[in-house]
């Protein structure tokens, strides 16, 4: 029988997830975020089995982190025949990522705001 380790968020992991969740980011994203966060490098099976995550799951929450700039991929020859394993990791350090973030969610925020002053001005 094969030995598999098996990885648990902490409780302070998961208050980090479900902080990422409450401000709208996506659940699988922000798995991905905070298991990267506390990972060097981690295949595409790495992210599967440590988030408890689909494998179509897992591309589309890497494809969005990916289009944010948020994360690089290296592949790594096989050693037979097939693929090479892509692994992956955070392109920049979590705190600019938190920032980038707010600073999305502050002009989210100025918009609904210039919205809701824009429909005052027609009363």
């Amino acid at each position: 029988m094969k030995e598999q380790n098996v990885v648990l968020f902490t409780d302070k992991e998961e208050e980090f997830l479900n902080l990422l969740i409450e401000i709208g980011i996506r659940k699988t994203v922000a798995q991905l975020l905070v298991f990267l966060a506390n990972t060097p490098e981690a295949t595409s099976r790495d992210l599967e089995r440590g988030t408890d995550l689909r494998q179509p799951e897992v591309s589309t929450a890497i494809k969005y982190l990916d289009d944010h700039g948020w994360i690089t991929s290296r592949e790594i020859p096989s050693d037979k025949k097939g693929r090479p394993k892509k692994t992956y990791s955070l392109a920049v350090p979590i705190k600019e990522i938190i920032t980038a973030i707010e600073k999305n969610k502050k002009d989210e925020a100025n918009h609904q705001l210039a919205l809701v002053k824009k429909m005052r001005d027609y009363f």
